[in-house]
């Protein structure tokens, strides 16, 4: 969705300053929203294009008023209430009020390390050839689904090189709609920064985007 989250290319946000020194978290309760984030995926009831989604989903101005973790706490609080594991009123008492239904797994604290070591790759056998190789020309499609999606609106429209074939890898359009996985080919694909941002970009600016399949149109 062309929400709050995908800022590339937005102006009026002022300049990026990164902290000289870079912590995990800043507070104790990130910390907390993290594991309570982690804990919760490892349940099963949503995957991590579903749980980007909530946070996408978040309205605008409370997405660009939020800090990283409290849009991660809200992500959450939305997928608990759309699975009736968690109710308004309980988050606004701030403790459960009832007994909630059992989850399909739950993660024990002696298992999160060996989780966390594993990960949880997205990358499938192929179930067709790719449509494209190294070096065809593409265009990246002019599109605006209302749900999730990872092409960035900024190169949508642009013509780009394939670069590098990544495999085939669940595709996050339809996973985060609950339609399964359809992995689908990932590109990387180099675009030319000044045919995106403009003259005022510098002439040896390049930009290179992984894109699934179905993004792509061939020139």
């Amino acid at each position: 969705m062309n929400g709050a989250q995908d800022l590339g290319g937005m102006m009026g946000f002022g300049p990026i300053t990164p902290e000289p020194v870079k912590p995990v978290f800043h507070a104790p309760w990130e910390k907390r929203a993290f594991a309570i984030t982690l804990a919760m995926g490892a349940t099963g009831e949503w995957n991590i294009d579903m749980s980007r989604f909530a946070r996408e989903s978040m309205p605008p101005a409370r997405y660009l008023a939020s800090s990283y973790y409290e849009i991660w706490l809200a992500g959450l609080e939305t997928l608990l209430a759309e699975r009736d594991l968690v109710r308004p009123e309980e988050i606004a008492a701030g403790r459960s009020l009832r007994q909630s239904r059992p989850v399909k797994r739950v993660l024990a604290a002696d298992e999160v390390d060996a989780a966390l070591a594993k990960g949880g790759p997205v990358d499938r056998p192929a179930t067709a050839p790719a449509r494209f190789s190294v070096g065809d020309k593409v265009r990246a499609k002019i599109m605006h689904p209302e749900g999730h999606t990872r092409i960035p609106r900024y190169c949508r429209g642009q013509t780009g090189i394939i670069e590098t074939i990544h495999g085939c890898h669940v595709f996050p359009d339809d996973s985060a709609a609950g339609r399964g996985e359809n992995p689908t080919w990932l590109y990387g694909v180099a675009f030319d920064g000044r045919a995106i941002w403009g003259a005022d970009a510098a002439e040896d600016l390049s930009l290179r985007i992984d894109l699934w399949e179905p993004y792509l149109d061939p020139l």
